[in-house]
């Protein structure tokens, strides 16, 4: 898969900026990635074709249905959905969340297929950061059946430090087993800015990989 081609795509997007910004926590950064500029079906339908393609490579398709966390993981999931039957053959069930529990009709949060006892289930999310969607979600997905999950699948991984020294990442992976797999990480954007010319920006982020983010 092209690293390149994806960065490009999303500054294409407006999805990723450069330039110097502040985090929410503060945090000086010299790249800014906001996944809800993503608004065409032409965009929504490359975005999936990048995320299938990983899926298919990390996973083979072996897995059981995917899971998009709401909101943001919803159409996501449903557009990687099609990308993998159209481009891999790969016909996967998927579902997502409600926010609140439906007390009429069908009932539940989970909406789509439903998760059955052995079930393999992956996720699909637009960024983590500090990984509470996940953490939120985990739980309702535990609680629809015995179900195993090992992978979740993200557009970009900033692989920065959450409230200890280790990132959201290798959080999720020690306290659930569960293993983040991204299109392009931190590094990638910053071999993207020198390849790129923008060696000013490129020293610039290295204080800040080095300061915030593990490796």
């Amino acid at each position: 898969m092209d690293k390149k081609n994806f960065i490009e795509f999303m500054l294409s997007c407006d999805v990723l900026r450069f330039g110097d910004f502040v985090t929410k926590s503060g945090r000086q950064t010299q790249y800014f990635v906001n996944t809800g500029n993503y608004r065409t079906g032409a965009q929504i339908s490359e975005l999936a074709g990048y995320y299938a393609h990983l899926i298919y490579e990390t996973t083979d398709g072996k897995f059981d249905a995917m899971f998009g966390p709401a909101y943001k993981g919803i159409p996501l999931v449903t557009a990687v959905a099609i990308s993998l039957y159209r481009d891999f053959g790969i016909d996967k069930p998927y579902f997502f969340n409600r926010k609140e529990a439906k007390d009429h009709g069908e009932g539940g949060s989970l909406v789509g297929y439903k998760p059955k006892d052995g079930d393999k289930i992956i996720i699909i999310e637009d960024v983590i950061t500090a990984g509470t969607a996940v953490r939120e979600t985990l739980p309702i997905l535990f609680e629809s059946a015995k179900i195993e999950v090992n992978d979740i699948f993200i557009s970009v991984n900033r692989c920065e430090k959450g409230t200890s020294e280790k990132t959201a990442s290798q959080e999720l992976f020690e306290q659930y087993g569960i293993k983040v797999n991204s299109v392009v990480n931190v590094c990638d954007i910053h071999d993207y800015l020198i390849s790129s010319g923008q060696a000013d920006l490129a020293v610039k982020m290295e204080s800040y990989m080095e300061k915030y983010c593990v490796i």
